[in-house]
Parts: C-alpha cells; sequence; structure tokens
C-alpha cells in the first residue's frame, strides 16, 4: 500500500481552513489537558502522602517531600491559571493568577480535612470496606471528591475552563461526574460510584449518601446560554439516601432532611423531611418515614 502522505495533510489542512469552531489558532493559549493531568496526579499526592507513591515516605522525608510536591505544582499550576485566566471576558472581574494560586494553596489542609469526613462516612456506611487505607486506594469516589473539592476552590474564584478540565480527568478515571461547580457538605459518600452525575447548581448537605447512577440534573436545557447562572439542579439538605438509579431533577427540587429515595425513583418535585420515596405497583409513594418503622431503609437496599 502506498500512501500519499503529502496528499492526506493537504485534506487535513483544507478542513482547518473549512471547519471553523474545531481550531484554536493565532488565539489565547488554553489551559493544557496533559499539563493539568500531571497537576492532578501530584495534587492527590499532597493530599494522600503515601497513597499514591510507588514507594513509602518515613516522615522524617515528608517536609522535605511536601515542600517539592508544593513548589512543582505551584510552578506548574500557576501556568495553567494564567492561560485559564487571560480567558475572562470582563476584564472588570480578572484576578491576579498569583492571588489565585495563593488562596487555592492555602485551602488545601481544609480541603483535607473535609476529605477526611468522606473516608470516615465510607467507612461507617460500608461493611464491605475493610478499613479506611481501602477506602482511599481502592474506591474510586475518593479520588473523584477530591478532585472535585480542589477544583470547587478554584470555580469559586472564577477560573475557567481549569476547574471543568479538572474534574472531567477524574471523571474518565472514576465514571462519576461531579461539575466543579457543586456544594457538597461533610461527610458524603458515594457506593460504587459509576455513572453518578452532580450538575454544577447542586447543593448536597452533610452525611448524604448516593449510590451508582445516581443522576442530580437540571430540569430543561432548553434555554441554553440564558439559564447561566440559575439554580439548575436539586438541593439535598442533611442526611439524604439516594439509592442506585434515582434522579432527581431541577432548580427547585428540595429533598428534606433525613429523607430516603429508594432505587430508580424519578424525582420531579421537593418532599419534606424524613420521607420515605419510592415506587409501588408503578405509582410513586411518599411516606413519612417515622410512621412506617425506624427499619425502612434497610427494606429500600
Amino acid at each position: 500500500m502506498n500512501l500519499d502522505l503529502g496528499k492526506i495533510t493537504g485534506t487535513i489542512l483544507d478542513s482547518y481552513r473549512t471547519t471553523g469552531g474545531l481550531n484554536n489558532l493565532d488565539e489565547t493559549n488554553l489551559p493544557s489537558k496533559r499539563a493539568l493531568a500531571s497537576i492532578c496526579e501530584d495534587l492527590l499526592q499532597i493530599i494522600f502522602p503515601g497513597f499514591h507513591d510507588l514507594e513509602p515516605i518515613h516522615s522524617n522525608h515528608l517536609p522535605k517531600v511536601t515542600s517539592h510536591r508544593v513548589f512543582s505544582v505551584a510552578d506548574r499550576l500557576l501556568h495553567e491559571l494564567s492561560k485559564s485566566l487571560q480567558l475572562q471576558k470582563d476584564e472588570a472581574c480578572q484576578v491576579n493568577p498569583e492571588e489565585v494560586l495563593q488562596i487555592f494553596l492555602n485551602e488545601l489542609p481544609r480541603v483535607r480535612a473535609l476529605l477526611s469526613t468522606d473516608v470516615e462516612a465510607a467507612f461507617v456506611g460500608d461493611p464491605a470496606a475493610s478499613g479506611t487505607n481501602e477506602i482511599i486506594v481502592a474506591y474510586p469516589f475518593v479520588e473523584a471528591l477530591a478532585i472535585q473539592r480542589m477544583a470547587h476552590q478554584l470555580y469559586k474564584q472564577g477560573v475557567p475552563i481549569l476547574p471543568r478540565v479538572m474534574t472531567e480527568w477524574a471523571h474518565a478515571r472514576t465514571g462519576i461526574d461531579i461539575h466543579p461547580g457543586a456544594q457538597i457538605g461533610s461527610h458524603f459518600f458515594i457506593d460504587h460510584g459509576t455513572g453518578v452525575v452532580i450538575g454544577e447548581t447542586a447543593i448536597i448537605g452533610t452525611h448524604c449518601k448516593l449510590y451508582q447512577g445516581v443522576s442530580l440534573i437540571a430540569r430543561s436545557l432548553s434555554g441554553g446560554q440564558a439559564l447561566r447562572g440559575k439554580k439548575r439542579h436539586p438541593t439535598l439538605e442533611d442526611h439524604v439516601t439516594l439509592y442506585a438509579g434515582a434522579t432527581i431533577m431541577g432548580g427547585d427540587t428540595v429533598v428534606g432532611s433525613g429523607s430516603t429515595i429508594a432505587a430508580s425513583v424519578f424525582l420531579t418535585h421537593s418532599v419534606p423531611p424524613r420521607s420515605l420515596v419510592f415506587y409501588e405497583d408503578r405509582q410513586l409513594q411518599i411516606s413519612d418515614k417515622d410512621k412506617r418503622g425506624v427499619h425502612w431503609d434497610d427494606w429500600v437496599i
């Protein structure tokens, strides 16, 4: 087979001229997906020292190792932040990338504290867990949530594109899709995790638990860009459990504290605290958990 690579190159170049929207030429340089993938890997090493390393780290060496990692991440992340912040259209809202980086790095200890509550919630809530080490090393939600909690810090500072690239990196690795804009409280646990989707304006309280295939989504996106910045995704109050395949839809939908949503429920309206929501004879039922007995959570698993 004789390939005419020169001709093939010419046709590709022709497509660059005729097919717009897929080229980023002679424009502001975008954040690098490859660079951010490496940064995310190193951030996980900072957050979980000794868990993402080929060799064990002795406590005597931890200050030197951590210093090297922080300086390396800071240097590379500053470069990507500078590119991202150049994409801001409103010059009045533009911020100094070094200030953004300073705030981000200062937040890492708080992120670690939150993640420790998530690991605790997983251990308490999953009888299959042999210990917290297994959870940190093997449970996909830990990685997805760690990246999301860090990306959320950049999202709150108005950094465009870069936080989403971070969470999509975690999404590709774990099958868990959490937008960096989602607000998530402490002691959060996603069991199994595959197929979970949490939208940008979702709000999740403390001590919430989700199973695989759960979706917190918008009611409709037909409004397109007119919906930007508006509350489109549901709110879960504290101590809410959503079982496999449950879909909660709409920015006005609030699942009251202490509620349990059974598997495969499709919910488009709010329910009061301590609700048990399930299907019976193909009809959606909403009951008061306290009137049905304390063991009804076991029934919907």
